[in-house]
């Protein structure tokens, strides 16, 4: 028997091959020169659809046919002959097909067909660098206002920045403490990014202007604003690196055959009186996602197809706040406690809302073991979706949030921190010290950071005694010890000295921040205690 090929291929063409000659000599009913013309028949058949397609027809065995395997034997009367022909035949396919490259499956292939949507680009190169051709406006370098071969260049000095950055943390990791402070380079570094953006709110002198007027008539929304000289290099560099990344997450969604091209992604939604783009994918049920738009009612949060039909769903929506107790109310502004258990399909049309926003949560249809905690603005037309956090009923590690979020057109505007607060404040009347649970995204990071920060500097304002613990500022602010913890150390108010760990009172922090306090003056985007009717639940 011949040898086996490389990926198996060849052995089942063969054995089925052999099979089916066999069956055809013992029938005696078919002529050896009329059957060995149907084989030359198949074989030019198949030669000719692969010229003309690239995935060749397959064998009745479900793999591709080998030309090899299916030789014309045109001697008519050496059955002898024919049978040595034929496994001479199989040991030369078995030998070729060692040297064949294994075929490529077919989710990793590009669909040809698809084209990119900016008008004027052909498909080729990617944003990202690292591949040939893009499908999608978020992977188009024309959008983006840039050639393939600049992606490409860009791709190469971002990949040695990559490199430097490990190969300084791996140096910095041997010789570490356990409380680091910034090393000289660190500091001269945030020095010279410091400097670099002094000049980022100078303003666009005319003929800057002009030119960006210019591209935007020009092009419209099909292309990317211009960005040069609207913002510092380094940060321009940021947001750049940012951008290649959230493509290259994308382009990885779209290889595993969670997004199509683009096409089973929504862009945008209709939510109220807002139109929101999206950041993220989101499972919804196929016939909705591959609409690219998306209408939902901002009160019950049921999703519909078209305007036509939300139109009518809002002239019969009797609901004008979400479901649940409302446990917190001061002004305009209140929290409504939803049980996932009772109210589930809101609960699952609020996480299928909030992943088109959040890049790490997994949680869509299993809400009954959480507790939703929806915060709203009213006006006279009913209570507004501003944001939510989850929070398990039962958690172990004493995870005071699962998951939060602020609706885009909310955020820059405090209601993130009021959710953390109003988290903090649950943990405080449930006399527990709680923790949001991880991994955070991106924003949600940047956003608990700030809060743990605000909250150490008011604790190290008000405190009056010598001698200050961690545990003590655990138990008032009701912050995880190890949130604290890591706090300090950012704020470079935490120090390592003969044996101990001390608390530096840095005053010049304390008092920047007490400026911005009297600035910001008396903000209504603050919790008051005093206005939360809420106990408990029972089993947490």
């Amino acid at each position: 028997m011949a040898g086996s090929g490389s990926d198996g291929t060849e052995d089942s063409d063969s054995s089925a091959e052999r099979e089916q000659t066999n069956s055809s000599e013992s029938e005696g009913t078919v002529p050896k020169r009329q059957r060995l013309t149907r084989a030359s028949t198949r074989l030019s058949q198949s030669s000719q659809a692969v010229d003309h397609d690239e995935s060749p027809p397959l064998t009745p065995t479900g793999n591709a046919p080998s030309s090899e395997s299916e030789l014309d034997i045109s001697s008519p009367n050496a059955s002898h002959d024919e049978s040595q022909a034929k496994d001479q035949a199989n040991r030369d396919s078995d030998k070729d097909l060692s040297h064949r490259p294994k075929r490529r499956r077919c989710h990793e292939t590009y669909n040809f067909n698809m084209k990119c949507p900016t008008p004027g680009c052909n498909s080729l190169g990617h944003l990202t660098g690292k591949h040939e051709r893009h499908f999608a406006v978020s992977g188009c370098p024309l959008y983006h206002n840039l050639s393939a071969d600049e992606c490409k260049v860009k791709a190469i000095s971002r990949e040695k920045q990559e490199e430097e950055v490990k190969a300084q943390e791996d140096s910095n990791s041997r010789h570490a403490t356990r409380h680091q402070t910034p090393t000289p380079k660190q500091i001269r570094y945030k020095e010279q990014v410091a400097e670099i953006r002094k000049g980022r709110n100078s303003g666009l002198q005319k003929e800057q202007k002009e030119k960006h007027v210019e591209h935007r008539q020009t092009h419209g929304n099909t292309r990317e604003p211009l960005l040069e000289n609207i913002t510092s290099e380094y940060d321009l560099e940021l947001f750049r690196k940012a951008q290649a990344r959230a493509s290259e997450d994308l382009e990885k969604l779209r290889i595993q055959g969670q997004i199509t091209e683009g096409s089973n992604m929504i862009k945008t939604i209709l939510f109220g009186r807002y139109e929101l783009d999206t950041w993220y994918h989101s499972p919804y049920p196929e016939e909705y996602a591959r609409l690219g738009r998306l209408y939902v009612c901002e009160f019950c949060l049921k999703y519909m197809k078209s305007q036509t039909i939300l139109r009518r769903h809002m002239a019969k929506c009797v609901w004008k706040h979400p479901p649940g107790d409302e446990v917190y109310r001061k002004g305009s502004i209140s929290v409504f406690e939803v049980d996932g258990k009772k109210n589930k399909i809101y609960c699952q049309n609020l996480c299928l809302l909030a992943k088109l926003f959040l890049d790490h949560k997994t949680l869509y249809y299993d809400v009954e073991p959480f507790l939703f905690y929806v915060m709203t603005e009213a006006d006279n037309t009913g209570c507004h979706l501003v944001g939510y956090f989850s929070k398990e009923k039962n958690s172990f590690l004493n995870y005071n949030v699962s998951c939060i979020l602020t609706m885009p057109q909310y955020m820059r505007q405090g209601f993130g921190k009021m959710l953390i607060d109003f988290s903090y404040l649950l943990s405080k009347v449930e006399e527990k010290v709680g923790s949001p649970e991880r991994p955070l995204s991106d924003l949600g990071l940047i956003s608990y950071r700030s809060y743990w920060k605000e909250v150490l500097l008011r604790y190290m304002y008000n405190f009056q005694g010598k001698e200050i613990s961690i545990k003590e500022i655990s138990q008032e602010t009701a912050v995880n010890p190890v949130d604290i913890v890591s706090t300090l150390q950012s704020l470079q108010m935490l120090k390592y000295w003969k044996g101990k760990h001390l608390v530096l009172k840095r005053q010049d922090l304390i008092d920047e921040w007490k400026a911005k306090e009297i600035k910001r003056g008396n903000s209504n985007k603050t919790i008051d205690p005093s206005s939360l009717k809420w106990t408990p639940p029972k089993g947490t």
